[in-house]
């Protein structure tokens, strides 16, 4: 598994992808992420897909492209709450080890243990004690994981502070969206050299060569969205497998059934 070069952002192709287009390639990657959904299932893969990031950075976008043509019964996505009073008295990385995938399933982490590296760190929400012991310890225990036979790929979604602020403002503007923005997103957003520098600490503890973190570019969702499926796609070798041809058989005959009134059921007002 090769690392691939970030790329600086004034070199970013920030060009809009006409409607079409994106429509077009992503339903390609679709019936791609489909045929490897059908052989992590034959093969008995275990795979585990990363996601972080910044607030408003698109994780959850590309998290909903790759899920949202899949089984869920095989790809299950993970985004864990806030941690109860119990799993705070646990073993840190304990609550997320209950989420691994089994045999035959791919797991999307839209957040993951790196939230101690992150808003924990920066929000203070961990000690000092907590933070040094578990950047010695993530290594190891991705290590772990790997040796156990999971396929672990992690995503560092870029996005710049000017793109961050123009998103949360469209969460502002936007009802449909304003659940996103969370008093914890408004907090963080002041800390943004805070965040740089943990992010940046974090890639020097746990950018291993064994479990190396891919950086997507982010400040044009459409195309990170493109970007991170294609990657994806050729991180996990896969092949297409027959397809047993599907024939509709006829339905069985009404024997004399008859369908009680409409009016004797309680029918919602078509409004639309």
């Amino acid at each position: 598994m090769g690392k691939i070069k970030s790329i600086e952002p004034e070199k970013r192709d920030k060009r809009k992808i006409p409607k079409k287009e994106y429509e077009k390639k992503l339903r390609r990657l679709q019936i791609e992420l489909v045929k490897l959904q059908e052989w992590i299932k034959y093969k008995g893969l275990r795979v585990v897909v990363i996601f972080e990031g910044r607030d408003a950075a698109g994780k959850g976008g590309v998290i909903k492209c790759i899920s949202q043509s899949l089984n869920p019964r095989i790809c299950r996505v993970v985004a864990l709450g806030t941690p109860t009073e119990r799993e705070k008295a646990q073993w840190y990385l304990q609550r997320y080890v209950a989420h691994l995938p089994a045999t035959g399933e791919m797991v999307l982490f839209d957040r993951s243990w790196y939230n101690r590296a992150g808003v924990e760190r920066v929000m203070g929400f961990c000690s000092d004690e907590e933070y040094q012991e578990f950047m010695r310890s993530c290594p190891e225990f991705e290590n772990m994981l790997i040796r156990s036979g999971i396929m672990l790929i992690k995503y560092w979604f870029s996005v710049s502070d000017e793109e961050q602020e123009s998103r949360f403002q469209a969460r502002i503007d936007d009802p449909t969206k304003r659940w996103k923005l969370s008093a914890m997103d408004l907090a963080s957003r002041e800390k943004w050299i805070e965040y740089s520098r943990a992010k940046d600490e974090m890639f020097r503890y746990t950018d291993t060569k064994q479990s190396p973190w891919f950086v997507v570019p982010a400040d044009n969702k459409k195309r990170a969205r493109l970007n991170c499926i294609h990657h994806l796609l050729g991180l996990i070798p896969y092949q297409e497998l027959p397809q047993k041809k599907i024939k509709l058989t006829p339905r069985q005959e009404s024997h004399k059934y008859v369908r009680p009134p409409f009016s004797d059921q309680t029918i919602i007002p078509e409004v639309y």
